[in-house]
């Protein structure tokens, strides 16, 4: 492989090895592996709660938004409704992130260790987002999964869709940062 695709696989994709913590945190979405894989988590006793977060979503029109959408999965599965934090609001990755902090200490919620659970090609986009928003001594672990494409950092490069997702994920993470460095130094 050629020094540029190891440099975006590298930007993009992150997966840690996960141990338990406090609350799984999941960024909203339309794609049932999300949670899937944080109630397998949960059930694992890697975390005492999962929070899903994300407004509406014209994908699943059945659900009030994309967190009740997750919650129904997860609870499915076994996972305690009680143990299930909702955040409503946040159409973004960085109101995820915001949206999630504020609730997460209001319940006095402990995330000195975090395990974010996002899909594989959002994964870097999601943890920049998250760390921006919590505390710098937050330790995030993070659990990316394939959605229902199944794109991931060994295939991403096989199929043109692929490579588009892969290279929009590039660019918003230009364009979600931008903002956010330009003019520090002044």
């Amino acid at each position: 492989m050629s020094n540029y695709l190891d440099f975006i696989i590298e930007l993009i994709f992150v997966k840690n090895d996960i141990t338990p913590c406090a609350v799984i945190l999941v960024p909203g979405g339309s794609h049932p592996q999300l949670a899937e894989r944080a109630a397998e988590l949960y059930i694992k006793g890697m975390a005492k709660f999962i929070q899903f977060s994300g407004h509406a979503n014209p994908k699943i029109p059945d659900f009030p938004s994309e967190a009740e959408y997750l919650k129904s999965i997860a609870v499915n599965l076994g996972v305690p409704a009680d143990s299930i934090i909702c955040e409503y609001e946040a159409s973004n990755t960085f109101q995820n992130a915001e949206f999630s902090l504020a609730l997460l200490k209001i319940m006095c919620i402990n995330i000195d260790k975090v395990i974010l659970v996002c899909k594989a090609f959002h994964s870097r986009r999601a943890l920049l987002s998250y760390q921006h928003s919590f505390p710098r001594t937050t330790e995030f672990l993070v659990e990316s999964i394939e959605d229902n494409r199944g794109i991931n950092k060994d295939n991403w490069t096989t199929k043109d869709e692929y490579v588009r997702v892969v290279m929009r994920e590039v660019e918003k993470i230009g364009k979600y940062f931008c903002d956010k460095i330009y003019g520090m130094n002044q």
